[in-house]
């Protein structure tokens, strides 16, 4: 199994980025999928998840209301819309899958892809 982030990088407070991770290897729409990210000296927190079926989805407080979840299970791809960035949405982002896709919520991951970074300027 392979979970490939792709789309970070450097945007300015209230700008917009789109990340996408791959997946492969795995019947797609049979998983749970969700974006995590870690900053610099703190813990791995969750972002964002999506059911195997998409149609339940979740979000940490943080983000709700600025960044979408969705998936294209014919490209095997989640997304995470990220708008109206922050400086504090500064750091890497993981994608993360889990069996079965039944909820949106994710206890224990079985695969991580390697992150993407995401740097907000003020």
């Amino acid at each position: 199994v392979q979970l490939v982030e792709s789309g970070g990088g450097l945007v300015q407070a209230g700008g917009s980025l789109r990340l996408s991770c791959a997946a492969s290897g795995l019947i797609f729409d049979r998983f749970t999928m969700a974006w995590f990210r870690q900053a610099p000296g703190k813990e791995r927190e969750f972002v964002a998840g999506i059911s195997g079926s998409g149609d339940k989805v979740d979000y940490a407080g943080f983000v709700r209301g600025r960044f979408i979840i969705s998936r294209d299970d014919g490209e095997k791809t989640v997304y995470l819309q990220m708008n109206s960035l922050k400086p504090e949405d500064t750091a890497a982002y993981y994608c993360a899958a889990e069996y079965p896709g039944i909820t949106a919520t994710m206890n224990s991951p079985e695969y991580w892809g390697q992150g993407t970074q995401v740097t907000v300027s003020s």
